[in-house]
């Protein structure tokens, strides 16, 4: 086939081009414009031409080239503006793509679902400071002076003038919270009664770290002051809670205990939910397992909150969130609460909680 053929058909071929895919532009232009495209090849064969026929050659092949590039350009330019209005072609058959899914903290979601069993019958949510004076975390709470709870092995004094010890400075020292009943004592000094309120919060002991026990965790008490308030509706409020939190055959059982700020107190035992209280492990055979102390607010606590306890008279329950915690998802280890072990807490995108 002659040049003049070969550039005729060129031509012809660059005329009818057709594209409705960015590969299909693409291909057009390798195959004509590219490195070992159909008109470079044709400039490479135009170099054996002889000179009396180069000048009309040339100016054929010249006007080839501009015309293989503008029909790429416009079969480019095609292809865009379709995708401009109507948008990526989307693969109705293809799976879905799957994303990481987040979860709340496991021990956000049990205090989130504490405060949600409290709220339905009234209790409204307090919050106080974690750094504490001693009236609100001690005195007030009738500890007395010489209490152990006081001594350095169990709580973190904040030392604000470095120098004298803890007991040079008196009892006006600072301290990281040791229990939310702190809380409950500023409600108390700035409210009326009838006073219905939970405490959620950090608090802070310092104890050795274990499986069992830590120096940061969490609390919620509750607080409910009114006239006539019984120790009956104390028992009525732990049942009902055990109930709503772990299911409607749970028992509940109270055994005589101290605490400074109530009188009477009461340990709050719970049948075990992971044998039915027949006894194992978790339960250590007895059947039933701890979950809270609770007690009738002791008379002197109303009366350094500035309440008269001749006329009002409340009850005070407190839990940690850790250890109700232990109870609904079963884990051993209180640690592993603490690590952020993304192969532990993606566990709890989904709250096994009983309705």
């Amino acid at each position: 086939m002659s040049l003049i053929d070969r550039i005729a058909t060129l031509e012809a071929e660059v005329a009818k081009a057709q594209a409705r895919t960015a590969d299909e532009v693409e291909r057009f232009r390798v195959a004509m414009l590219g490195r070992n495209g159909a008109v470079t090849e044709l400039f490479e064969a135009f170099k054996q031409v002889a000179g009396e026929e180069k000048k009309l050659l040339g100016q054929r092949m010249n006007q080839l080239k501009r015309s293989a590039q503008e029909r790429f350009e416009e079969l480019r330019d095609g292809i865009k503006g379709a995708a401009e209005v109507t948008g990526p072609a989307i693969d109705y058959t293809a799976p879905a793509s799957t994303e990481p899914v987040g979860s709340l903290h496991p021990i956000t979601l049990v205090r989130q679902r504490i405060v949600e069993v409290f709220a339905r019958i009234g209790f409204t949510v307090s919050n106080g400071p974690e750094v504490e004076d001693d009236h609100h975390n001690f005195s007030a709470l009738n500890f007395p002076p010489d209490h152990p709870a006081r001594d350095m092995q169990d709580t973190f004094f904040i030392d604000l003038n470095p120098g004298p010890s803890h007991e040079e400075k008196g009892v006006a020292q600072l301290a990281l919270r040791t229990h939310t009943s702190s809380v409950q004592v500023r409600v108390m000094e700035n409210s009326t009664p009838p006073i219905r309120t939970i405490s959620p919060g950090r608090v802070y002991r310092n104890e050795a770290i274990s499986a069992r026990a830590h120096c940061m965790f969490h609390q919620v008490e509750a607080l409910y002051v009114d006239k006539g308030v019984s120790f009956a509706e104390l028992k009525g409020t732990l049942d009902y809670f055990a109930k709503s939190m772990f299911g409607p055959d749970v028992q509940i059982r109270l055994r005589p205990s101290y605490f400074p700020f109530t009188e009477p107190s009461a340990e709050v035992d719970m049948s075990c939910t992971i044998c039915g209280g027949v006894g194992c492990a978790v339960c250590k055979q007895s059947g039933w397992v701890e979950i809270m102390g609770c007690g009738m607010v002791d008379p002197a606590v109303l009366v350094n909150c500035g309440i008269d306890p001749e006329v009002y008279s409340g009850f005070a329950l407190g839990m940690g969130v850790e250890r109700v915690a232990q109870l609904i998802y079963r884990v051993p280890d209180l640690r592993l609460y603490w690590e952020n072990d993304v192969r532990f807490l993606d566990q709890f995108t989904a709250a096994p909680f009983r309705s």
